[in-house]
């Protein structure tokens, strides 16, 4: 039989070998991580998180696997999308959690795109002070970024993921299967994310990503595999090195200052890839107005991000004055003054005299707004 593993990547982050996990990258993994959760189980009992939509698409199947394999599971959903990512989705998981009688023997499994990761997560860090999470991503932005790295966490109203923790899975289990059911623009705004890695990165990856634009969008499966794993290696590859953002991890946030402020503006109605994409041309205009980057680097990756269906400016209807505001309040405010990571050219990033990001000028920020 054919392994459904293609590749298992390993993740150390920090000194710390008990945090090391791994990134299994496969297709039809529900099997496997049955077989995986009876021969070293991670918990006594499991609770898998999810939301509405992939509940009965993908969230009972594997809750119907795990339990023809002995794993004892029950499931907890919540309506889909980053408008419920809140503190009151919260308090309706712990509740669950509590009323099932999970205890700190348990574990939780997080099935879906970054939504679900991040609360599911979020739920586990602090659940009985912290159990053990798997993710079980869905979606291409989750399984090349999401759910790698440890960040969890939930918005409040006044910015995004303003709370969270750092709580490192125990295993990631990516199924590229799974994308198959992914809308068409679901597709588009995850490959916002393979094009930040590629730019702040690998150009290779860049050009690639230029050249099967078609591919990628149809999930081609060569092209899809090639460019996720890319893409999952030089997450893991920063991570690795700096697991709490203490340093080279800054980098990840290219086009992320922008992009928090424009989905909080926006009520969340614009999606996390979206607003991603409109961040880093924002952010890669700033950069040439300061005279890092070159014109034609920005051209570019305008180019890319409009083949792959993204949005690359920021809506009329989204205040300066409000997104300014935004940014301000962001997590990656140092000493009071808004900070953004810029590039130098395709494939590699600028660096200030001191740090990894740059701080930026309300003035500078409100020109690469209205790019």
């Amino acid at each position: 039989m054919m392994n459904p593993v293609i590749a298992s990547i390993a993740v150390q982050p920090g000194p710390s070998p008990e945090r090391a996990y791994t990134i299994h990258v496969g297709r039809d993994l529900a099997g496997g991580l049955a077989r995986d959760l009876r021969a070293a189980p991670v918990g006594e009992r499991y609770v898998l998180i999810t939301d509405e939509f992939l509940r009965p698409l993908h969230a009972e199947p594997l809750a119907a696997t795990l339990r023809a394999a002995g794993v004892r599971v029950d499931t907890i959903s919540f309506p889909a999308g980053e408008a419920n990512k809140n503190r009151d989705t919260l308090a309706r998981i712990i509740d669950r959690m509590v009323e099932l009688e999970l205890g700190r023997d348990g574990a939780v499994l997080a099935l879906g795109g970054g939504v679900v990761g991040d609360l599911a997560g979020f739920a586990a860090a602090t659940y009985q002070r912290g159990i053990p999470v798997l993710q079980l991503p869905t979606t291409i932005l989750a399984m090349v970024d999401a759910s790698i790295g440890g960040k969890t966490g939930h918005d409040v109203p006044g910015g995004k993921n303003l709370v969270g923790a750092f709580h490192q899975p125990t295993a990631i289990y990516a199924d590229l299967n799974l994308l198959d059911t992914l809308p068409v623009v679901q597709r588009s705004t995850g490959y916002a994310e393979v094009v930040k890695h590629a730019f702040i990165a690998d150009a290779e990856l860049l050009a690639f990503l230029e050249a099967h634009i078609a591919e990628l969008l149809d999930l081609e499966p060569t092209a899809t595999q090639r460019a996720i794993l890319d893409s999952i290696r030089i997450k893991v590859d920063v991570v690795s090195a700096d697991a709490r953002e203490e340093g080279r991890r800054v980098l990840l946030n290219f086009g992320h200052t922008v992009a928090h402020a424009v989905e909080s503006v926006s009520g969340y109605r614009i999606s996390h890839g979206e607003a991603v994409a409109m961040g880093m041309v924002s952010e890669a205009a700033l950069a040439v107005q300061r005279g890092l980057l070159d014109g034609e680097p920005l051209r570019r990756l305008q180019r890319l991000l409009e083949g792959f269906g993204l949005p690359t400016s920021i809506p009329g209807d989204l205040s300066a004055t409000a997104l300014w505001n935004a940014c301000r309040r962001d997590k990656k405010v140092r000493a009071g003054r808004v900070h953004c990571v810029l590039p130098r050219r395709a494939g590699e990033m600028a660096r200030p005299d001191r740090g990894w990001s740059f701080a930026v000028q309300e003035e500078e920020l409100r020109g690469a707004f209205s790019r």
